[in-house]
């Protein structure tokens, strides 16, 4: 099974095999990127191509709660889908925030045919990825998703960045490699 995600500056894909789960990212902003990002999630890898030729590597963390997909708030999962990245933010609590544009549209009609949602929430969300802005990030699907940094670095930090999922559902680099990512971007 395989699952697109967009951005306006970066498209994330996320590949769903029996085994292995997998995100990929392609640029899709205004100024035409040759690059695509794909993360591995179960092999907590994130790799950024320039068409087939894979430009660089990096060790990622996701969502400590398991494989498979957000489905809800507090469930810890990493979504798969196709998300928009729609906002950068410096000086977060993770140094340097890019955050997607969960929940989408697939998102929504899961959560409303399970009653998680409510048919004004389903309407705001549509809405908001029609006209590419934020969703509502207050609903019982959950929100404030992306990738980031780890903060303030110690460690004890980066020995538990090296060695777990540790997020609440975003893909997470160290402090340096989220800024260096961010040219691919």
């Amino acid at each position: 099974m395989q699952t697109a995600i967009q951005s306006k500056s970066c498209q994330f894909l996320l590949l769903l095999t029996f085994i292995v789960c997998n995100l990929s990212i392609f640029n899709s902003s205004a100024i035409s990127s040759p690059y695509s990002l794909e993360v591995y999630k179960s092999s907590q890898e994130l790799i950024v191509k320039d068409g087939e030729k894979v430009i660089k590597k990096y060790r990622v963390a996701s969502g400590r709660g398991g494989a498979g997909t957000k489905r809800q708030l507090g469930d810890k999962m990493t979504p798969i889908g196709t998300y928009k990245i729609l906002e950068f933010r410096d000086n977060s609590r993770f140094h340097f925030f890019m955050q997607i544009n969960y929940p989408n549209p697939v998102d929504a009609w899961y959560g409303y045919k399970n009653n998680l949602i409510n048919g004004k929430e389903f309407k705001d969300i549509i809405k908001a990825s029609t006209d590419d802005e934020l969703p509502p990030q207050d609903t019982k699907l959950g929100g404030y998703l992306g990738l980031h940094g780890i903060g303030e670095m110690t460690n004890k930090k980066l020995t538990i960045h090296e060695r777990h999922d540790w997020t609440e559902g975003c893909i997470a680099l160290t402090n340096e490699e989220i800024y260096e990512l961010r040219q691919f971007v």
